[in-house]
């Protein structure tokens, strides 16, 4: 069973800057696509921000590039997501993924999944 452990969400006002965080038991990522999905109340889940963890391709949501950058560290097993110039709009549930295929992890419905961790954006 995939164990993924989430942390650096937070409160935070518009403008503001936070880092999420994502570790992996060894291995866990190799050969998936990982990613970071959020979701707001009474919406569904939304993918934000992916990378191919063996080749390093990164996939951004239009809403959220140029503000956010997603990366990992192979010795660390860690995916984090350096989020900038945070909106209300980017308030949500931010939950990490592992998943087989790209398309899996575009459409935020598959994979395995952490626990969440809250990002909370004041105007």
């Amino acid at each position: 069973q995939v164990e993924l452990v989430e942390s650096g969400g937070g409160l935070v006002q518009a403008g503001g800057s936070l880092r999420l965080s994502c570790a992996g038991s060894r291995h866990t990522f190799s050969g998936y696509y990982t990613g970071w999905i959020r979701q707001a109340p009474g919406k569904e889940r939304e993918f934000v921000a992916g990378l191919s963890w063996s080749f390093g391709t990164t996939y951004y949501a239009d809403s959220v590039k140029g503000r956010f950058t997603i990366s990992r560290d192979f010795a660390k097993s860690t995916m984090y997501l350096e989020m900038n110039s945070l909106k209300p709009e980017d308030a949500a549930v931010y939950y990490c993924n592992v998943s087989p295929t790209k398309a899996t992890m575009l459409a935020g419905t598959g994979g395995s999944w952490g626990q969440g961790t809250q990002v909370t954006v004041s105007s």
